[in-house]
């Protein structure tokens, strides 16, 4: 049973975000969907917004917002926003300042933020729904994908929204493994010949950075080839 709400989804361009938006899709109706691109001054800013509108394209959505969030590249703090940090390439999961866990790639609660976007949005479109492709066990160690964040957060939009606005925080594929991220998304027929997830470079993958490596690990793990190009010849 399809779920008649209309839902607010969170759309990076990423290979996550799609397959989010697949499932969304398939749950609410290729009609009640409305998709939210963040710019927040990162490196592929550029090359993403061009996978989200594609995406979008992809599946004729026309409700789409894109949020500017320059602000990020001013606080700095990550290798995404400020280029004087260096994306660190062939160490997954390479430890952040002071041998911190978090890695230098994290940007200091983005996704609180991106979600703030999203919930004044829903609520103003009277979507029942917000879609994030936030992903736990094979993401790069940031703190923001944790499933608690999502469940204090949706307190949060309890406490802070009218009465009778009943918002949603799904996340489809937050205990997913990366394969499984793929082989839904090959399954519901999701454009991932679309998406781009380098850190780093916006004419060809570079293949080296965290989540290079990530996604052409998922594909060699779901059997399937990656649909997108690459600097060089590459293995995960």
């Amino acid at each position: 049973m399809k779920d008649a709400r209309k839902a607010v989804v969170l759309l990076s361009g990423g290979m996550d975000s799609c397959v989010t938006a697949a499932i969304a899709r398939e749950g609410h109706g290729e009609g009640n969907l409305a998709l939210l691109h963040a710019s927040y001054g990162q490196r592929t800013e550029k090359r993403e917004r061009q996978a989200f509108e594609e995406i979008a394209d992809f599946w004729s959505v026309r409700e789409r917002l894109v949020a500017q969030l320059g602000h990020f590249r001013a606080i700095g703090g990550s290798a995404l926003t400020d280029m004087r940090i260096g994306v660190p390439e062939n160490e997954l999961g390479a430890a952040g300042p002071q041998g911190s866990a978090i890695p230098v790639t994290y940007v200091p609660f983005r996704n609180a933020h991106f979600l703030s976007v999203a919930v004044s949005w829903a609520e103003a479109i009277g979507a029942g729904a917000v879609y994030i492709g936030a992903v736990a066990e094979d993401s790069s160690g940031y703190p923001d994908c944790r499933p608690q964040y999502y469940r204090v957060f949706q307190e949060l939009v309890r406490a802070g929204t009218r009465p009778e606005t009943q918002i949603e925080i799904a996340t489809p594929v937050i205990a997913m493994r990366k394969k499984e991220i793929v082989r839904r998304g090959i399954e519901l027929g999701a454009p991932l010949h679309l998406t781009w997830s380098c850190y780093q470079s916006e004419d060809a993958a570079c293949g080296a950075c965290d989540s290079c490596l990530l996604r052409l690990r998922a594909f060699t793990e779901a059997g399937a080839a990656d649909p997108i190009p690459y600097r060089r010849a590459v293995s995960a």
